[in-house]
This record gives structure tokens, sequence and C-alpha cells, in this order.
């Protein structure tokens, strides 16, 4: 048996599974958004809130997407 390596196993869903693409893509347009924040020398206070959501949303993607990861590596 083959072991996958992480970054395998991602592109593997990336491209077999439109909800893990979904996510995947939402993440990257929420990091585009957050580079251009942090390029900002400074924020209005919607702004900072929109910062903070940002970051928030970006770690609840970031974990559906382990936990996708982690159900591929038990099933194969």
């Amino acid at each position: 048996m083959i072991k996958l390596s992480e970054e395998q196993i991602k592109e593997i869903l990336y491209n077999e599974n439109h909800e893990f693409k979904q996510l995947k893509d939402k993440h990257a347009s929420f990091e585009t958004r957050l580079q251009e924040l942090l390029k900002k020398s400074r924020l209005s206070n919607e702004e900072e809130l929109e910062l903070h959501d940002i970051k928030k949303q970006k770690l609840i993607l970031k974990d559906k997407m382990y936990q996708m990861i982690r159900e591929y590596k038990q099933q194969n």
C-alpha cells in the first residue's frame, strides 16, 4: 500500500470532491481578502470586524477540510 502525503490527499480531494473544492476555494478567497486588509496601515471599525470574522471563517473551513482529509486517510 502506498502512503499518500497530505498534499497528495488534498489534491485528490480537490479534484474529486465538490464539497472539498468549494471549501478550499472559499478559504483561498478569504485569504486574499485577509491579505488586502493586512496591507492597510489603518482599518476602519467595519474592516476590523471583517478581519476577525475572516480569521474565524478560515479556521472553520480549515477544520472542515482537515476532517475530510482524516476521513479520506481512514477509508484508504
